[in-house]
């Protein structure tokens, strides 16, 4: 088996593993179950991509989201890894041969959706294969008390237990409260599971509530957009309707802007997602449709139109912002109709097919006081990020110095205190030692390069590693080897290339 460490450095780029990680790896490696809670930007996916290239055999990934398929196969082919994915973007012939390949050895990874598992073509291909790990992304959609319950992922456990041999189940979710976490572990039959919980907080995430009347709002968007003109983010609205309403207005007022729902065709929803995915468009506006499973780091900001259903809801949007470790903004623009909104959604919600009428009447009540929750969160006077976190188990000091109600002098509806951050975001870029002119070029190298790979920038190389780029302006490929997130494989796609970039601008004599 490859060394730890070096499969580490070697095919993902990191010299270390981020809090957690080496746990979760080491246990599924010697064959034992794991139960992780990691919220978004924690690196779930390198807890079960790491150990999927070290183990023999193949490594079955069970996901609700064909966006997060895609971006991560696409990644894993970027780092020299062979993967490949099922789902309903497939044609059935294309199913069949990736299963025919699967089935001969030619992935090391293979995505599939929950509704897959029991089809004869899958597990046809699972019981002839060699499958040495089982890992369930977005787990909490296993649990009827959870705000994404898939009634497919019921299926897992069985699914496992036809399989010729036992293996390690690795179960990951960004939030998931004491009573999600226990049907996690009941549902999927976890043996003696390794719990990790890395903690829910996101130091770099500015939390903000804005009580607005409704004909507030769109000013208030269109005020923080002028504030943050190169900045990508999503605008999470309650409704279809009022999706097509502000996308609407952001077109007619020249924003670039995108919007996307279950309303709208399937490829009219992918070309948008695309736009957004690959910076052709730099809001998204959306249902909560959009979303799970994009692996976009460069979200700088999620507003929420509307109040969310509830609290779980509401930190995993907002933690899509911020996922490269930078500060990025979450905001909810709240008025007392949105509880009027949300409480028709529960009371008009379509019953699970075949569930008993009085368990369907128990759910509506559980999300009626998940409501009722997210409503005191948006009259809360105790700091934001301390009810978030209380909400999910953890204890925090009782101000955090990074919410509005924390520092209410800084809320980010006034423009010139925008302003004002955007020059300090500038000093800090200036103490990192960065130079946001060779930033820039990069960015535009990268930007040319994925084009050509038809593959979404990230993919080719995240913000961080650039911004580790221009601190460390490497000149050969050893110093190139030492940037992180430079793996051997995206070395040699790509090494010269950022290379010759970096000695092209120091050639020129341009400094900050």
């Amino acid at each position: 088996m490859q060394d730890l460490y070096t499969a580490l450095h070697d095919i993902f780029g990191y010299d270390d593993f981020r809090p957690g990680q080496e746990q979760i790896v080491n246990q599924l490696l010697s064959g034992g179950d794991v139960l992780a809670v990691m919220p978004t930007g924690a690196g779930k996916s390198l807890c079960y991509q790491l150990p999927a290239v070290l183990l023999p055999g193949v490594t079955v990934v069970v996901s609700p989201l064909i966006s997060l398929m895609k971006d991560q196969v696409q990644a894993l082919l970027q780092m020299g890894v062979r993967a490949a994915y099922i789902n309903s973007s497939l044609t059935e012939n294309q199913c069949r041969l990736a299963l025919r390949n699967a089935a001969a050895g030619m992935y090391k990874v293979v995505y599939a959706a929950p509704e897959r598992l029991l089809t004869p073509a899958f597990l046809h291909f699972a019981q002839a294969a060699q499958v040495s790990l089982l890992c369930v992304d977005e787990a909490h959609c296993v649990s009827q008390w959870g705000q994404d319950f898939r009634p497919s992922y019921q299926h897992i456990r069985q699914f496992a237990d036809l399989l010729p041999r036992p293996v390690p189940i690795g179960a990951f979710t960004a939030t998931a409260t004491a009573r999600v976490k226990q049907d996690i572990r009941a549902m999927l039959a976890l043996r003696n599971p390794l719990e990790v919980a890395t903690g829910f907080d996101r130091p770099n995430l500015w939390f903000e509530v804005q009580q607005l009347r409704p004909k507030e709002k769109y000013p208030a968007l269109t005020l923080y957009l002028e504030a943050h003109p190169d900045t990508s983010g999503i605008v999470y609205c309650a409704t279809r309707k009022t999706v097509d309403q502000v996308y609407t207005k952001l077109a007619a007022d020249g924003y670039a802007a995108a919007r996307y729902h279950a309303g709208m065709e399937p490829e009219e929803r992918r070309c948008s997602q695309d736009a957004f995915v690959y910076d052709q468009m730099r809001v998204m506006v959306a249902t909560n449709a959009f979303g799970m499973g994009i692996d976009k780091s460069n979200v700088g900001f999620v507003i929420h139109y509307n109040m969310p259903m509830d609290i779980e809801s509401y930190y995993q949007e907002a933690g899509r912002a911020g996922r490269d470790g930078q500060p990025a903004d979450c905001i909810l623009l709240y008025s007392p109709g949105d509880v009027k909104t949300g409480q028709f959604l529960i009371d008009s919600g379509e019953p699970q097919p075949g569930a008993d009428p009085d368990i369907q009447e128990e759910l509506k009540d559980a999300q009626r006081q998940r409501l009722k929750k997210m409503t005191f969160y948006c009259h809360s006077e105790k700091c934001l990020r301390s009810e978030l976190l209380w909400y999910f188990g953890e204890h925090s000091p009782r101000q955090c110095g990074n919410c509005s109600v924390c520092r209410p002098e800084a809320q980010r509806a006034a423009a010139s205190i925008l302003l004002a951050r955007r020059e300090l975001r500038r000093a800090a870029a200036e103490e990192a030692n960065l130079d946001d002119k060779l930033l820039a070029g990069l960015k535009a190298l990268r930007l040319a390069l994925a084009k050509r790979a038809g593959v979404p920038a990230f993919v080719v190389f995240t913000d961080e590693t650039l911004r580790d780029m221009c601190r460390k302006r490497p000149h050969n490929p050893e110093e190139m080897r030492a940037v992180s997130g430079v793996g051997a494989a995206k070395l040699q796609r790509y090494g010269q290339e950022f290379l010759a970039a970096i000695a092209d601008y120091e050639r020129s004599g341009s400094t900050r």
